[in-house]
Order: structure tokens, then C-alpha cells, then sequence
């Protein structure tokens, strides 16, 4: 070759390394391999309209990679459309791997311009470049992991950040309790072992901080001087003691308090007390952790001990997700606390109503009852009892007014009341285990619209707290009817089909108006509930009993014998936008806005956007499913 030639030609390799490295996975392979693909591409163009693949071509020849233009998926059947490809995006992984024939029809939308690299190429590529192969058969995996480290490096700067540096109005937890300067020492200790705190303000009539007294107090001066416990507080206290205003730092507190030696700090909001932040809190900043919320939440006395314990759980969310833990395991966490917050809310209440909790079991159903709960999420609850048909109407009548008062008391806690009433204090939804039987079986052989709508909450029940075998029963009852009734779970999977995900053909994502909000999708409808809807509807057809989507996703998979890295991909595509889901969440809250689940996908990352809308894709594979199973 000439050595004009020979420059151009290395010019061209050396280019098109670069054009094809911005994109994964070939960002990961070494620059050894890529100059060996390199070296193999070709380039050919494909006109608008142009079939480039389709399932009667046989085993593909070619590994296609868009270096321009795009190619959208069409169904063979109907010709629907199913998903794009744009450029940076190679296809058909799955056919070429499986050795198989694709099963949709690949078609250039625009003038489209690919590298395309031989099928024999592709597999030695394969065996040289391990960061192509664990793409290859872990393709969301892969772009899930590069998306995790970028979102640790940003969240952890951002939410974790210097703990010290946030507002002593983000640590105040609680109301603070107080006395006048006349009450005695023994109100002033009542009020500290009432309200389980190590001190009190004593206030002055205006409302400002008078002095200060604490359990060290109680210890040093008053066993000592042996006073009495009628005496007036204002005569032991700590005079003057050492305040910041809200808007002071973390820092100034524990900078005064390591000058001053003391170890509790009054907060005022325009003079008046606000709080009280200690030395504890301001030392306990770096990690909030799952066993001492749990701890607390068994400890808690009343509701506003809750209530707290609640604001820790949403806190301990914002943590998690700035460490990267992943979307199941941050939803199991949330959910089990807020089920032993749950818990224990039934439990205060029941003793107050003076009711016996093991009379019934306390029901979790949608997100709670699949453990997914995000920061966005109303009560949907129901209670089931042991009574005969007859004798239900009266044993009903005497659970309602607890049940209500266990809703309010969960209101009070962040959890909003059901809009659709679908609560335990809607007599509707407090039955008998024969009524729930009975209600359970009219909707599986009799499933109209609503029956369907219901099937897709209730169905997913898990027991609580109180007699849990009565949940056992009912799911055991449940589980071969709903096996073995063709008709109900066609119909609940061609109603399930209606919600597709919001994917287009013109935009990457099918954008609307929700709730006021323009070019929004909607995470929860059209997100994560095809991957909801379609792991339930299998699961229920197989006759197994789990509840949450991932089990159900596995249990499923292993009993049809599902290809395992096409189920894994189905529960990454899950898991990923149950994150999304949560950061969207999450950043709302910081900004003092209400939670939901209203995204503009444009204001993802490019590589986020990419993953999102992979994982979208991955909810119509699994709705694909349901058709070929349903045939519909």
C-alpha cells in the first residue's frame, strides 16, 4: 500500500475507533479490540422503509451497529410498532447469540447508515472483549452499573454531602417540651419521662428560652443538694442558655458546643423556643440507620413518637439512594419499616379501643402488599376476620371504629387516605374470610370492568400483623382458582395490554400533560405497572403464591423455564425505573413539593434516557408474554 494510501487508511480506522468508542459497551473495550473490529466494519446504507431484518431471514449474517439514522422493531403480526434504535445502538444481539432467527421485523424509518460487522466476526469479538460479552448478555445490566456509579458520585455529593452543613431546622424532630419558670422540679421531670426526653426548656411567659434543664442536672446538683421536689424549676435550671436560630448550621452548633462545653443547644424561630438539638444529634448525623428506626418505632408510646419515626424512614430513603443501593432492595426497606410502623400503629390503637388484635389480620395490599412502596403512597389496606357468614354483620360493626381510628393514625403518619376508600374502615373491605372467599370467587368468574380493577389490588394481599393464618388461608384458597379460570385471566391480561409503555416512534418517549404538568410521563401507570400487571397475571396463572414483582418474576421464570437472562433483563428494566421513580421523588421532597410520579424524561441524563427508555422496552418484551400465552 502507498504511503498516501496507508495514512488515509489509519486516519479512517483511527476516526471511526473514536466515533464508535462514545457508545457502550465499546467505551469499556480496550483500544486493541476495537482496532480489530474496526479493521472488519463495513458500511451500508439502508433507505427509509428499507426491511433490513425479519423472522423468515433465517439466522442473521451481520451484527448491525446505527452509526446514523434509526430503525424501528415492528410486530410480524400486525405490524404494530414496538420500539426504535438510534444511533450508538446495535442489533440483534439476542438472535445472534441464541443462534435464531429474529422475531420482529427490523425496518430503516429514515436514511439510515450502519456499521455492520460479520456474524463470525461478532462471535470472535465475543471471545477477545469481556466487557462486549457481559454487555452482550447482560445488556441493561452493564448500562445499570455504568448508571449507578454516575448516580453515586452525583447523589453522594449532593444529598449526603457534609452532613454538618444543613439548617439545625432539618434536625429538629419533635416539638419541645417545655415548663414555666413556676412549675416544680417534679412537673418539669413528669413532663421529661412523659415525652422520654434528657431535657426541658423552661420558658418565660413570652415564650423565650428562661434557662435549661437536664438528666446531667438531675445527676450532679439536684441528688447532691438533696432539694426538694416541690421546688420551683426556675431554681435549678441552667439560666441563659446557649441558643442559634433555625437557620444556623450543624457546624455552629457543634463549634459552640465544644467552645462552651455544654451539651444541649436551645433553637429559637424569632426568639420564641423552636427545639432543642444535642450533643447526640448533632454526632449522629452520618447514618440513620434501619435498626434504630425500628427501635424506635417498637419504643414509640403515642402516634407523635410515630410520626417522627416516619419523617426517619423518608430520611434513611434519601440516604440509601445517594449510597446506591439498589431499587429492590431501598423498596424492601422502606416497605418493612413502614409494615413495623404499620404494625405498631394497630397495636397503640387496638389498646386504646380496647380490642384484642389477634381477632383479626390487618391486610397490606398494592405496593405495600408487594413491598415497593416509594414516598409517593396513600393507604390501600383492608382487615379479615374469623366469623361464620352469619355472625359476620356483628363482628364488622365492632372492628369499623377501630379501623378507623388505625387510618387516621396512619394519616397522621404521611400515609394519605385512599381516595377509592379502599381502607379497612369501608365496611366493604372488612369481611370475613368466607366473605372474602365468597367476593374473591364472583370476581374470578364473573369479571366485569370493576371486578378486574379490584382483582389488580386486592390480589395482592399480604397479612401484616394479628392472626396472619387467616391471610395464609384466603392465599391457599386463592391460588388454584385463579390457576385454573382461563377466561379471568385472559381478560385480566387483555385489559393489562391497554396500559403500553410510553415509547415512541417521532420522540424517544411518549410525553403528555399530568396533573397540570406538561411533557411528562407517568412512572407508576405507564412505568412500572405493565411490569406489575404482567408478573401478577403470570404468576396467578402458574398457581404460585409470591406477591412481589421480582418473586414473582423468578418463580415464573423457573417454572416455565424462561431463557434467565431474558428474566433478569425484565426485573433490571423493573428495578430501573422503580429508581427513577425514586429520585424523581426524592429530589421533589428536597424542594418542599408534594411527591408523584410526573417525569420529563428530558431532563435525564443522555445516559439515563438511554437505560429508561431500554427498561420501557423491556416492559412491552414482557407484555409481548402475555400475548403469546393469551393469544391475543
Amino acid at each position: 500500500m502507498e504511503p498516501v494510501a496507508r495514512a488515509i487508511d489509519n486516519a479512517l480506522i483511527r476516526a471511526t475507533v473514536e466515533a464508535v468508542r462514545v457508545h457502550a459497551p465499546f467505551n469499556a473495550m480496550s483500544a486493541t479490540d476495537l482496532q480489530w473490529m474496526v479493521t472488519r466494519l463495513s458500511v451500508v446504507y439502508f433507505a427509509p422503509g428499507t426491511s433490513i431484518l425479519g423472522p423468515d431471514h433465517g439466522v442473521p449474517n451481520y451484527f448491525f451497529l446505527i452509526r446514523q439514522g434509526r430503525v424501528i422493531g415492528l410486530d410480524p403480526g400486525s405490524w404494530a410498532p414496538l420500539w426504535r434504535l438510534e444511533a450508538g445502538e446495535g442489533f440483534p444481539i439476542g438472535a445472534l447469540l441464541g443462534n435464531r432467527a429474529v422475531t420482529c421485523l427490523y425496518r430503516a424509518d429514515r436514511d439510515t447508515f450502519c456499521w455492520r460487522l460479520s456474524a463470525e466476526d461478532f462471535r470472535a469479538l465475543l471471545e477477545r472483549s469481556a466487557p462486549l460479552r457481559t454487555f452482550c448478555s447482560q445488556r441493561l445490566s452493564s448500562l445499570l452499573a455504568t448508571s449507578k456509579r454516575r448516580m453515586q458520585r452525583e447523589y453522594a455529593e449532593e444529598i449526603v454531602g457534609d452532613p454538618l452543613a444543613q439548617p439545625l431546622a432539618q434536625l429538629l424532630r419533635r416539638e419541645p417540651v417545655c415548663c414555666n419558670e413556676d412549675d416544680s422540679l417534679a412537673t418539669a421531670l413528669a413532663k421529661m419521662r412523659d415525652a422520654r426526653v434528657g431535657s426541658i426548656v423552661v420558658c418565660r411567659h413570652d415564650g423565650g428560652p428562661a434557662g435549661i434543664f437536664t438528666l446531667r442536672d438531675l445527676r450532679d446538683r439536684i441528688a447532691f443538694e438533696r432539694l426538694r421536689p416541690d421546688v420551683q424549676i426556675r431554681t435549678v435550671m441552667t439560666p441563659s442558655p446557649v441558643t442559634l436560630p433555625l437557620h444556623a448550621s450543624a457546624l455552629d452548633a457543634a463549634l459552640l458546643l465544644a467552645r462552651r462545653g455544654f451539651h444541649h443547644i436551645v433553637v429559637t424561630d424569632d426568639s420564641r423556643v423552636a427545639g432543642v438539638v444535642s450533643e447526640g444529634d448533632l454526632f449522629a448525623l452520618r447514618r440513620v440507620g434501619m435498626t434504630s428506626i425500628a427501635d424506635s418505632i417498637r419504643a414509640a408510646a403515642n402516634i407523635d413518637a410515630l410520626v417522627r419515626a416516619a419523617a426517619d424512614i423518608r430520611r434513611l430513603a434519601e440516604s440509601l439512594v445517594a449510597q446506591g443501593v439498589a431499587a429492590d432492595q431501598l423498596t424492601r426497606v422502606i416497605s418493612a419499616l413502614n409494615d413495623t410502623l404499620t404494625s405498631k400503629v394497630v397495636a397503640l390503637e387496638s389498646a386504646a379501643a380496647s380490642v384484642d388484635p389477634r381477632r383479626f389480620c390487618w391486610l397490606a395490599l398494592g405496593s405495600e402488599g408487594r413491598q415497593e412502596q416509594t414516598l409517593a403512597t396513600d393507604q390501600d389496606n383492608a382487615i379479615i376476620f374469623e366469623a361464620s357468614v352469619e355472625n359476620s354483620d356483628e363482628a364488622r360493626q365492632s372492628l369499623l371504629p377501630l379501623a378507623q381510628r388505625i387510618n387516621d393514625a396512619l394519616a397522621q403518619c404521611g400515609f394519605p387516605l385512599c381516595r377509592g376508600e379502599v381502607m379497612a374502615s369501608n365496611p366493604r373491605w372488612c369481611l370475613s374470610l368466607p366473605e372474602w372467599q365468597e367476593i374473591f370467587l364472583r370476581w374470578i368468574t364473573k369479571p366485569d370492568a370493576q371486578a378486574l380493577l379490584n382483582a389488580a389490588i386486592f390480589f395482592d394481599f399480604r397479612g401484616l400483623c394479628g392472626d396472619l393464618q387467616l391471610a395464609d388461608r384466603l392465599r391457599a384458597w386463592l391460588a388454584p382458582r385463579c390457576a385454573g379460570s382461563a377466561v379471568f385471566l385472559r381478560l385480566m391480561a387483555q385489559n393489562a395490554l391497554h396500559n403500553e409503555p410510553p415509547l415512541g416512534l417521532v420522540r424517544d418517549f411518549v410525553v403528555g400533560e399530568h396533573a397540570g404538568k406538561h411533557d411528562t410521563i407517568d412512572l407508576k401507570l405507564n412505568g412500572i405497572t405493565p411490569f406489575v400487571d404482567a408478573a401478577r397475571i403470570l404468576t396467578l396463572a402458574s398457581g404460585a403464591t409470591h406477591t412481589s414483582t421480582t418473586d414473582r418474576l423468578r418463580a415464573v421464570s423457573q417454572r416455565r423455564g424462561f431463557d434467565l437472562n431474558e428474566a433478569n433483563a425484565w426485573i433490571d428494566g423493573f428495578h430501573f425505573v422503580q429508581m427513577v421513580r425514586l429520585r424523581h421523588q426524592q429530589e421533589q421532597v428536597r424542594q418542599g413539593q408534594s411527591p408523584d410520579n410526573y417525569l420529563q424524561p428530558d431532563r435525564l441524563n443522555a445516559l439515563d434516557q438511554r437505560i429508561l427508555k431500554e427498561a420501557l422496552r423491556q416492559a412491552r418484551k414482557l407484555q409481548q408474554r402475555l400475548r403469546i400465552d393469551f393469544h391475543l
